[in-house]
């Protein structure tokens, strides 16, 4: 288990650094992909919160794998670009204060009534802007696909990957199903862009399960994932409900949990690691 780096969205088993630590150590993970603490977004972090967070995380020999930012869920006509971008770049330094090389991202919300190749141009327009403010910094910015996005499928995703180089791929199986995207062809179609992967299972019903028990084909995936050499997991339970869990997805969506209970986000989050875990002792 050691050659592989596991991370986890640790605000899921609890809203408080402190305790999102005692869930990473308890597990024997590497770090966090940061994404909400104290109550604040790691987009709208300042520079002395981050400085703190970065001497907690060090104290307890943890690290950031990821900023877990979300950078591009705007809708792509109706909010601020302008001010997005922006963030964007004060999320650079933030990265840089955490000691991450990676920032997680999205392609922008689609209207539900228009055909996103309409926006294609534009999508492309708008992450080259962050790719050329990232430029020289050192950070990897990678795209996840993600519900309701240009690239929730797999063939937008080659085409941004294509158009900007730069830009790596986050590979969320559960995403993948959620969007109606066959999870194999959709992986035999981006692996040569993989960065690292997300581990969140789904049923065809779009309910959330663990690793390994619904369509999202993980151990296949997973096997293939490493054999190329991958080696980096962020695991992104949605086993449960959780604080903040509203605020990732558009208005008028929410992921579909509670097919497993579990009798605290503490017995979820244990249980999505171990099933990570018990997919890769197989290997």
């Amino acid at each position: 288990m050691n050659k592989f780096n596991i991370y986890a969205f640790a605000d899921e088993a609890s809203p408080v650094l402190k305790d999102q630590i005692i869930a990473m150590k308890r597990n024997n993970l590497q770090g966090i992909e940061i994404r909400n603490t104290e109550g604040v977004n790691v987009s709208d972090l300042t520079v002395e919160q981050a400085k703190k967070i970065r001497s907690e995380l060090d104290a307890a020999g943890l690290v950031v794998g990821s900023l877990g930012s979300p950078l591009g869920k705007i809708d792509i006509e109706k909010d601020d670009f302008a001010e997005h971008l922006e963030k964007f770049k004060r999320s650079l330094e933030i990265a840089h204060i955490l000691g991450t090389k990676k920032i997680r991202l999205f392609s922008f919300y689609m209207p539900q009534d228009k055909d996103p190749a309409i926006f294609k141009n534009e999508v492309i327009d708008r992450l080259g802007q962050f790719t050329l403010a990232a430029k020289g910094s050192g950070i990897v910015l990678c795209h996840e696909n993600e519900k309701g996005i240009y690239g929730d499928i797999a063939e937008r995703c080659l085409e941004i990957f294509k158009a900007l180089p730069e830009l790596k791929c986050v590979f969320d199986p559960a995403n993948f199903v959620q969007s109606g995207q066959e999870t194999l062809s959709a992986w035999e179609m981006l692996c040569p862009y993989v960065h690292y992967m997300h581990i969140k299972d789904a049923e065809l019903d779009g309910n959330v399960v663990p690793a390994g028990k619904g369509a999202g084909n993980l151990e296949k995936i997973i096997s293939n994932y490493v054999a190329n050499g991958g080696t980096d997991f962020t695991l992104e339970p949605h086993l449960t409900v959780f604080s903040g869990l509203a605020g990732l997805e558009r208005e008028g969506e929410r992921s579909n949990v509670g097919n497993f209970v579990y009798a605290s986000p503490d017995e979820a989050f244990d249980v999505a690691c171990n099933s990570l875990k018990d997919i890769l002792a197989k290997l």
